[in-house]
């Protein structure tokens, strides 16, 4: 459903609450780290278990401390990136080294630090739960499993040659270092070293501060399952391990984290690694009221970045309505987000009906969007792509010059570069030259300051709102609407920095074929 807990037609005001007292819905203490991972030099070269050992615990040493750190500042779960005990780019027997084999905690209950010696070979599922326990910390992290199955002669039959499973694996450990959850991910993304598990797994785990959570990593996002399927089981918070890397102008890490956490009406603890030459960065702790991001800039030093906050719970009864803050711990500084109430804000009528303009076709993100360049500094226009049309209505603040180039685009098919999935976007982009041929290409300045109303009519219910600024900032839209005949809008005006894109993502998760 639409924002999953709100009404159908549902406005959604951000503003910044300057009071120092915390206020609001109960919260717990999250964490997330983006880890520098060290890799393997050589992944395509197979390790001793001893080597492999030694290769993780360099990463892990880091994770120990970032775990000190986080309880220290008051967090109660913290999550790492994906592939960042062991690294990637391993074939299927490269990795075998760094593979132990993850029990299931829903047919055993295990911990690995009381119960080192109940399982051989899993040095690395001990280091983990010790860390829990050490820290009293619910704990999440990603790593290589193993598990056995039956060898068939069985031509579909799901299991590998070599008679065991390879998993890219998400798991989680309680605060007194008991494995609560297993996760094997679903929708690999070019993991050759990994396979796909026979059929999906809906993974959730409880916790004594903040309920109920879902697991799920990295490329899932964009896929039903797990995702959606976790979503519209009422889980609504979900942690995130994530090996990212950044694509503008649509799917940079923050931008569309953000996005998801406000179009599904969830909080999201994502974790990315950080490494400069694969252009990933961006981790946050979002919540339908805020958002707390990093995203390293050009220049600056190549490290990891531990983030904490104090974040609303959202228990299954939760309707939207109440107000939220998000709080960053920097020290004595504290930096506060939220939403305002809707008698508080301000909205203006839709855009419907606004004329057309002439079009042209661009590459975007690989697909092939229709554009419409933003004639004038304010106006109204639209553009369609098939059965989507996406509407504008605009005052374009200039704070420098006056050359920046802006297009209204919409794509509605299939998009089938590095994945295949369908999709509906209406996207409002700065175009990265001075001519339309640039429009959808990858820009991270602008001067320009846009007050907007965007609006499309989707056939999906999956839409995933965005506003993303120069540097990459994320800024909040002021309100959000989606109607039950597919129509939704996004307002945003005075905006702190120039604008990048606006988006509204939708998922045609209905047409996808696996």
């Amino acid at each position: 459903m639409p924002f999953p807990g709100l009404p159908l037609v549902a406005l959604l005001h951000a503003c910044v609450f300057p009071s120092a007292a915390l206020t609001g819905p109960p919260s717990y203490g999250a964490a997330v780290y983006e880890h520098r991972v060290i890799l393997n030099p050589e992944p395509e070269v197979p390790l001793s278990r001893a080597a492999a050992l030694r290769h993780m615990r360099s990463n892990l040493d880091v994770y120990e401390e970032q775990a000190r750190r986080a309880a220290e500042r008051g967090a109660q779960i913290l999550v790492f990136p994906e592939d960042g005990i062991q690294g990637f780019n391993y074939s299927r027997s490269s990795i075998s080294g760094y593979l132990e084999t993850v029990p299931d905690p829903q047919r055993e209950t295990w911990n690995p630090c009381t119960e080192p010696g109940r399982h051989a070979n899993t040095e690395v599922l001990q280091r983990l739960s010790c860390m829990a326990r050490r820290h009293s910390l619910y704990l999440v992290a990603n790593m290589a499993d193993l598990q056995p199955c039956p060898l068939s002669t069985d031509p579909l039959s799901s299991c590998p040659s070599d008679g065991h499973w390879q998993f890219n694996t998400n798991v989680v450990f309680r605060s007194d270092g008991l494995l609560v959850a297993r996760y094997h991910k679903h929708n690999l993304y070019f993991e050759k070293a990994f396979d796909k598990p026979p059929s999906p797994e809906i993974v959730t785990f409880d916790t004594p501060f903040a309920g109920r959570f879902g697991v799920l990593t990295c490329f899932d996002i964009l896929f039903h399952q797990p995702t959606v399927t976790l979503v519209q089981r009422g889980v609504q918070q979900l942690v995130y391990p994530t090996a990212w890397m950044n694509e503008l102008p649509l799917l940079a890490a923050v931008q569309f984290q953000r996005a998801f956490s406000l179009g599904a009406n969830v909080s999201l603890l994502a974790a990315n690694i950080r490494s400069d030459a694969l252009g990933m960065t961006g981790s946050g702790i979002f919540t339908p009221f805020s958002a707390l991001r990093h995203h390293a800039r050009r220049g600056e030093p190549e490290e990891g970045r531990l983030l904490v906050a104090r974040v609303p719970i959202l228990d299954p009864l939760w309707t939207g309505a109440q107000e939220g803050e998000l709080v960053e711990y920097r020290g004595e500084q504290t930096v506060r987000f939220g939403f305002c109430q809707k008698e508080n804000c301000s909205s203006s009528g839709s855009p419907s009906g606004s004329p057309s303009s002439p079009t042209f076709t661009s590459s975007m993100m690989s697909d092939p969007f229709t554009f419409s360049l933003l004639p004038a500094l304010e106006g109204k226009l639209s553009v369609c792509d098939g059965p989507l049309c996406c509407r504008l209505e605009y005052r374009r603040s200039v704070q420098g010059s006056t050359s920046e180039l802006y297009a209204l685009g919409a794509f509605s098919g299939t998009h089938t570069v590095n994945g295949r999935y369908a999709l509906q976007v209406c996207a409002l982009v700065r175009c990265a030259g001075k001519d339309s041929g640039s429009c959808g290409r990858p820009v991270e300045e602008s001067e320009s300051r846009i007050d907007f109303l965007l609006e499309g009519r989707f056939g999906t219910q999956h839409v995933h709102p965005s506003v993303l600024a120069a540097n990459l900032v994320l800024e909040q839209p002021e309100w959000l609407e989606q109607t039950h005949d597919g129509r939704v809008a996004m307002k945003h005006s005075n905006a702190t920095a120039g604008l990048l894109t606006a988006c509204l993502y939708g998922r045609m998760h209905h047409l996808d074929q696996d």
